[in-house]
């Protein structure tokens, strides 16, 4: 239980430091080898993090800790009893497909926060819409139409 939780404050540390460097990045700015290959193993290693070390710390609690296996039945709490138990429910779910499907829904959720850091990282020089800054010219002022 302490390496899922040890994993999962790991990645959530490493994705931030993503955003904190993206404000500090200016966009468009050249990138040299050395930096490139930093960002390319810290990307490399943040991956690793979220589809293969959570996964598999969740899977190990699931399966060691707390006994999901396949020969137990999941009844949510005498909500859904299959029919082989003398319930109403169809079919049988096991706990060990209740542990594979959080591990499914980890590898979704991971999906979902990297495409969403990578167009962060794309948009982050951009202006957002609707924002007050009026832009200026090279000698300072306000680029503002006079209507």
């Amino acid at each position: 239980m302490v390496a899922l939780i040890t994993s999962i404050i790991v990645t959530i540390i490493l994705a931030g430091l993503v955003y904190l460097y993206a404000a500090r990045r200016p966009a468009g700015a050249p990138v040299t080898w050395g930096e490139a290959m930093i960002g390319s193993v810290y990307a490399f290693f943040l991956t690793f993090m979220i589809f293969g070390v959570v996964p598999h710390q969740w899977l190990t609690v699931a399966e060691n800790e707390w006994s999901f296996r396949a020969d137990r039945i999941f009844d949510a709490w005498g909500l859904i009893t299959p029919q082989s138990q003398g319930g109403w429910f169809p079919f049988d779910i096991t706990l060990r497909a209740v542990s594979d499907s959080v591990a499914a829904i980890i590898y979704i959720i991971g999906l979902g926060i990297m495409v969403k850091m990578f167009i962060d990282w794309q948009n982050r020089g951009q202006a957002k819409k609707g924002s007050d800054v009026v832009p200026t010219s090279s000698y300072g002022r306000p680029l503002v139409k006079r209507g």
